[in-house]
């Protein structure tokens, strides 16, 4: 499932990442990569804010809809 129906304050781990490959190196770039675990912060009209590794990223809703966890 995407990351998009995580709630805010729940920890899930990326098990595939989708999309076209300049979006998943760019994912993968900013610490999204499989096996990884991630905190949704905060959720505001879809889009994101979550915290991987030691950063906290905001994404859209259509990038977060390429994580799945």
């Amino acid at each position: 499932m995407p990351l998009t129906i995580a709630k805010a304050g729940e920890t899930a781990r990326i098990k595939k990442i989708t999309g076209k490959d300049e979006v998943r190196q760019h994912l993968a770039e900013l610490g999204f990569v499989v096996n990884t675990d991630v905190t949704v912060i905060n959720k505001i009209a879809g889009n994101l804010i979550v915290q991987v590794k030691d950063s906290r990223i905001a994404l859209d809703e259509s990038m977060a809809m390429r994580i799945m966890i």
